[in-house]
């Protein structure tokens, strides 16, 4: 699977919808970039599409009904929960932060991810 990497124009928007709060971490992933709220991503950027966590099931169905919007992620595998906001919001900045800053409140309401532990490495014999 081909990971597409995000353009630095891509990056400059999707950081500029992000809610500016104090909880918000935008960090890289696999070329692209996420944006988590108390460990839970919220919000993401895969190639140039800017994709949203939509909770609750009729909010996504309606997201994904409106012309352009999709799955968010790879085509073979795309992310459950996540709705990939329409190309043609690219020149609506305002649209696209009024979702991504709905998403944000949802799952910041969420309980915080809990830290992964780590096996301690093996020892050979």
């Amino acid at each position: 699977m081909q990971v597409p990497k995000a353009s630095d124009a891509a990056k400059a928007r999707f950081t500029s919808v992000v809610p500016d709060d104090p909880r918000v971490v935008v960090k890289p992933m696999f070329g692209n970039l996420g944006a988590f709220v108390n460990g839970n991503m919220f919000a993401g950027l895969f190639g140039d599409r800017i994709g949203v966590r939509v909770l609750d099931e009729s909010a996504r169905a309606e997201l994904a009904a409106v012309d352009g919007a999709g799955p968010f992620g790879p085509d073979e595998r795309p992310m459950g929960g996540y709705v990939a906001v329409p190309v043609a919001w690219d020149d609506e900045p305002d649209r696209i932060a009024e979702q991504v800053s709905r998403a944000f409140e949802e799952v910041a309401a969420m309980p915080p991810k809990a830290p992964k532990t780590r096996r301690p490495p093996r020892t050979r014999s």
